[in-house]
């Protein structure tokens, strides 16, 4: 079993910044593409940036030039950083990777729970 758990979500003001982790423990062989969505009251849930396992980069429009996303292969872990947030950045943030188990071929793709993201106006 893989378990995804995010952390470093909370309340601040627009224009300030965030940390958000995401850590990947289990029987973890190799994570491979990790992704952070996110998720508002009444809308879909958007993918906000991706990372290859070759640290290829991709990000949702309104978020370029104010959030990084960032991964340690060694430890498991994802990151992304948010700067100048907007009141409209508010959602709950996932963290999602594409992971291979110990002692398995391919991958299966594991959701973490969630962490809340409040930006006040």
């Amino acid at each position: 079993q893989v378990h995804l758990v995010e952390s470093g979500g909370g309340l601040v003001q627009a224009g300030g910044s965030l940390d958000l982790s995401c850590v990947a423990s289990g029987i973890v062989l190799r994570v491979y593409n990790i992704g952070w969505y996110r998720q508002a009251p009444g809308q879909q849930r958007e993918l906000v940036a991706q990372i290859t396992r070759d640290q290829v980069r991709t990000y949702q429009d309104s978020v370029k030039g104010r959030f990084t996303i960032s991964r340690d292969n060694v430890m498991n872990i994802a990151y992304l950083r948010m700067n100048s947030l907007k009141p409209e950045d508010t959602a709950a943030y996932y963290c999602t990777a594409d992971v291979q188990e110990t002692g398995r071929e391919g991958y299966r793709t594991y959701w973490g729970q969630g962490t809340q993201v409040t930006v006040s106006s």
